[in-house]
């Protein structure tokens, strides 16, 4: 099955099993999810993920949610930047979300990272989703 969007496979594969109250979720494996699982994990939002090979060429992520006294972890993360319509940002004009408690995934050159480290290292880019 070929997706149009894998990234908003995988925020809405999150989002589903986080209203379900389940412990892990899986997606299909792909560069571009793992480096934005890494951003999820560092900021807090997730506990951890693995990549697993279920036979030879077909991988799989395994992400374990993370919850705070019954409630998720993550209360809203939705597609900023879509294959329709790609949104761009210099790192001057992205605003803040949530008054910076929620943050925004960007894919810059120096790689994916959140609002905080691409504002740290003075650089902007493509807009992926936004979390809180």
């Amino acid at each position: 099955m070929s997706l149009s969007d894998p990234l908003g496979d995988l925020l809405t594969r999150i989002r589903n099993a986080q209203r379900a109250r389940q412990s892990r979720c899986t997606a299909p494996a792909s560069r571009l999810r793992e480096n934005v699982l890494d951003v999820l994990k560092r900021e807090g939002y997730i506990r951890a993920f693995s990549t697993e090979e279920l036979r030879p060429g077909v991988k799989v992520i395994a992400i374990e949610l993370k919850y705070s006294e019954g409630e998720p972890a993550i209360k809203e993360i939705h597609r900023v930047s879509k294959p329709g319509r790609r949104v761009y940002s210099k790192i001057a004009e992205l605003p803040r979300f949530y008054n910076g408690l929620g943050i925004s995934i960007l894919s810059t050159p120096k790689g994916v990272m959140s609002d905080h480290e691409a504002r740290t290292a003075n650089v902007g880019g493509e807009v992926l989703c936004r979390v809180f």
